[in-house]
């Protein structure tokens, strides 16, 4: 009885407490609302940081309290950044005073955030959104108490504070132990933000020159960055690291998120994926680079394994990044049995794979080729085949231009291949099934583009006057798509059609197609070039100036200290980058040829591949 009188007036208090708190509260913001707090907010949405500097010196103790108060109501409204605020006080007052008050700050958030839980049962919408993070990371950490939970969850980023504090708030931690570990938490966030604030302050004194300014503030990130990584990989990434479990996989695509901010976000049909049986192996067409991210919107009990291309690897960021998500490196068009093994070693550890068969993006919009020794491979794993289609998503950033466009993508699961009806073909019947499904020709789609400038750079593409036959003659300007040589012009419609006899993109490359084969039992292709050839680390191990060759059987390199030649009938396909280099491997190492004139020819290069190819 004494318990429960002695519960009641706990809670009395509490209620009392809590009453009072906002009350406060309510009163400083409507006192400083008007002449201090709007304007702030004004400048935050402008990135004034000049300006809310300013006011906060001439406001004296008001602009400190100001500063509290504002780093309080983002804590509670969780979406709005904090960063600003904490830099404009780091501009404002030495770092002695800014930090405290940022840090009062948080803590009063987090006490109206506690409070709110506890007594109102009040429940964030934005919170709920970063909610499955943080229970993957709690997941991952159920042998620590949930002071060191949250001390992790305060390391980790892209999660806000607003959220972390929701979260504590709603465990049953006491209250001491919640704002300790909260004040003492964010201190390495806030000190790095307050320090670029007295940086900023020295420039724009000009004590410091602009480039020592940029150097500080890298200097403060990476710091914090690798502060970051060390938290993460000591006490999160175990057990789960460098595999699709990764809180670093979670990163990744949040980071990939943000960039694609403001493009629109894919149209997901995936009710067929739940006839897969999970580990399974999801095979999709290839439309654009960003095909992996829409991939990913697609329901997974599990989170699966992407296998990329293995040259990626040359980006440090990049090469971490996918070391600790799982990913998977693997050769463009090449034999790459270690990387055939780790996806079977993927699968036996129960994730999805997600391999993308043609490898390269189409030239045209159309798939290309699929290659059968592929397929005896998936036969070989033993495991459903999950077949998807993406479409709308090439003229968005096809491979001849540079600038991106936002687009409809629909992303649909076709087909769910069983292991048992997979067991009983033929590599040849698999093959045939897998192209027939995800073959897509972008021509056709129903996606309108109402930007001008669709031919910007197609003649990285269409190197060849399909009217006249010459070559490097073309040029491709706002819609419209012409030959210097014969004056003939082509215009592209909202929706990538030819208004003439080509209809489409693809029409007119398969006019240059007709003519090289008309030429091809005469060839003879050289280019001066020059070659880079990549270490199994993928670090440049030779440059040199040399001359490519192809004939109808072989392609040929020479230079003053080396000469190769490989077969046609081992180059499955060149792949390139428009404008710039094609590429192979020779000797299990990558080899880039950057022709010396004339850089549009790589894509000549590749298609007389294909058909040299396609007539064996």
């Amino acid at each position: 009885m004494e318990q429960t009188q002695v519960k009641k007036k706990r809670i009395n208090v509490e209620t009392i407490t809590v009453v009072v708190i906002l009350a406060i509260i309510i009163f400083l913001f409507a006192l400083f609302m008007k002449d201090i707090m709007i304007p702030l907010f004004r400048m935050q949405m402008n990135n004034d940081l000049d300006g809310a500097s300013e006011l906060l010196k001439n406001t004296g103790i008001f602009g400190g309290m100001s500063v509290i108060l504002i780093e309080a109501l983002q804590m509670i409204i969780i979406f709005v950044s904090a960063e600003f605020i904490q830099i404009a006080s780091g501009l404002s007052y030495p770092i002695y005073i800014s930090l405290p008050l940022c840090d009062i700050g948080i803590c009063l958030g987090a006490t109206i955030i506690f409070m709110l839980v506890r007594v109102f049962k009040f429940n964030s919408s934005t919170y709920e959104k970063n909610r499955g993070m943080i229970d993957k990371i709690a997941s991952n950490a159920k042998d620590r108490n949930v002071v060191i939970l949250l001390y992790l969850l305060f390391f980790m980023p892209f999660i806000p504070f607003g959220a972390i504090c929701y979260y504590g708030a709603s465990t049953k931690i006491s209250y001491g132990k919640y704002m300790l570990t909260v004040s003492t938490s964010a201190i390495p966030s806030v000190v790095v933000s307050v320090l670029i604030g007295q940086a900023g302050k020295l420039f724009f004194t000009n004590s410091i020159p602009l480039w020592l300014l940029v150097l500080i503030v890298i200097v403060l990130s990476v710091l914090l960055f690798a502060l970051i990584y060390w938290f993460m990989h000591k006490f999160v990434l175990k057990g789960t690291d460098k595999t699709p479990d990764s809180l670093f996989f979670d990163v990744f695509f949040m980071v990939v998120k943000l960039i694609q901010l403001g493009k629109k976000r894919p149209v997901v049909d995936d009710s067929r994926i739940f006839e897969a049986s999970a580990p399974y192996l999801l095979l999709s067409n290839h439309e654009s680079f960003i095909d992996f991210f829409n991939l990913n919107y697609i329901s997974n009990l599990k989170s699966p394994a992407y296998v990329y291309n293995r040259y990626y690897l040359t980006s440090p960021l990049f090469n971490i990044m996918q070391k600790h998500c799982g990913f998977i490196p693997r050769r463009l068009c090449a034999d790459d049995p270690k990387a055939n093994s780790k996806i079977e070693s993927t699968i036996k550890q129960g994730f999805p794979v997600v391999m993308f068969p043609e490898e390269r993006l189409s030239p045209d919009g159309r798939s290309v080729s699929f290659a059968r020794k592929d397929a005896e491979f998936y036969k070989k794993l033993d495991v459903d085949i999950v077949l998807v289609k993406i479409d709308g998503g090439y003229y968005a950033h096809p491979k001849w231009r540079r600038r991106k466009y936002s687009s409809d993508i629909k992303v649909t699961v076709e087909r769910v291949l069983k292991r048992d009806e997979i067991a009983s073909m033929t590599a040849d019947e698999l093959n045939s099934i897998i192209k027939d499904t995800l073959y897509n020709d972008a021509s056709l789609s129903n996606v309108s583009y109402r930007q001008n400038g669709k031919a910007n750079g197609l003649e990285r593409v269409l190197y060849r006057c399909a009217d006249c036959g010459e070559l490097y003659k073309t040029s491709g300007r706002g819609n419209d798509f012409r030959c210097t040589s014969c004056g003939k012009v082509h215009t592209l419609d909202k929706k990538y059609h030819f208004t003439d006899d080509y209809k489409s993109i693809a029409g007119y490359y398969e006019a240059i197609r007709k003519l090289e084969e008309k030429e091809i039992d005469s060839l003879e292709l050289k280019a001066n070039v020059k070659m880079k050839v990549y270490s199994d680390k993928l670090r440049v191990s030779k440059s040199e100036n040399g001359v490519c060759t192809l004939d109808k059987d072989y392609f040929k390199y020479k230079s003053a200290t080396e000469e190769f030649s490989i077969p046609v009938k081992d180059i499955p396909a060149l792949v390139y980058k428009t404008g710039k280099r094609f590429e192979l491997y020779h000797d299990g190492k990558l080899h880039f040829f950057y022709p010396s004139e004339n850089r549009n020819q790589v894509a000549r290069w590749a298609l007389l591949v294909d058909i040299l190819n396609s007539n064996k």
